[in-house]
């Protein structure tokens, strides 16, 4: 029996929309807003126009569009709704006011994501120093940086998207971040820095690199590497980016809760 091409059409659909159990949501599609954020008022990284051609790029191949700014101006409860993830790229300073701070924490306990790259972290010599839930957003706060040199990053967790595609043991060259204290136990450490393998670290034994962690509704993911521009073109530190973006925006997957 020769069936035509229409009738054929309509069974497909047919097919495809009772393929779902009753209730059943199919797979989101991956498509989201992203914000880069990269406003400066203390030191300024060289590394940010870098950073933000990257993400433009990893942006275009895996279907999420990017707006960047230095504009604080941009953080307003409405322009803000825009978005599923606002990535802080190397900020320094005091970079909102309250207005835009209040409009800030209220995005990400609603829901909303941040991605925090190396400068970005808490601190007086960092980010919003003297804000205190951003300090206890990033659960860490910068203390000093060894020079740029060859360490090694070892990742404890194997199933978060931003560390899954990395080696066990992943030895790059950097500027790496001390932190007055540790974040474990208030966020999920994903990487740490084997002190060992380089001068400059002070924090023992326990130095953890990267991490995540849920505030409120929303999702915060923070790495300290990315000092140099040289960073934004290894294959393996942008993969690191993306998948910590990705899980920033809302991205299902393990790993939120603290040590």
């Amino acid at each position: 029996m020769t069936i035509s091409r229409n009738v054929l059409g309509i069974c497909i659909a047919l097919l495809a929309s009772v393929a779902l159990a009753p209730g059943q949501d199919p797979t989101p599609s991956p498509d989201f807003h992203a914000l880069v954020f990269s406003k400066t008022l203390m030191f300024r990284h060289a590394s940010i126009t870098n950073g933000i051609a990257a993400i433009r790029q990893l942006g275009d191949k895996h279907g999420f569009r990017v707006d960047a700014t230095e504009d604080a101006g941009a953080f307003t409860g409405t322009n803000l709704a825009r978005y599923k993830v606002v990535i802080f790229l190397s900020t320094s300073g005091d970079i909102l006011n309250e207005e835009q701070q209040a409009a800030f924490k209220d995005f990400i306990e609603r829901g909303g994501g941040l991605a925090a790259v190396h400068a970005a972290v808490a601190g007086d010599a960092a980010t919003e120093g003297t804000w205190p839930w951003y300090g206890e957003a990033l659960c860490a706060r910068f203390t000093n940086h060894s020079a740029i040199v060859q360490a090694t990053v070892d990742v404890e967790d194997r199933k978060h998207l931003s560390t899954a595609p990395l080696p066990k043991h992943w030895v790059r060259t950097d500027e790496w971040y001390n932190f007055i204290t540790s974040p474990r136990g208030k966020a999920r450490v994903l990487a740490t820095l084997d002190e060992t393998t380089y001068q400059g670290g002070t924090m023992g034994e326990d130095h953890p690199i990267a991490w995540c962690k849920q505030a409120g509704k929303g999702h915060i993911w923070y790495t300290a590497l990315g000092h140099t521009e040289a960073s934004f073109t290894e294959p393996m530190f942008l993969k690191h980016l993306l998948g910590g973006i990705q899980e920033a925006a809302g991205f299902p997957q393990a790993g939120l809760r603290p040590d």
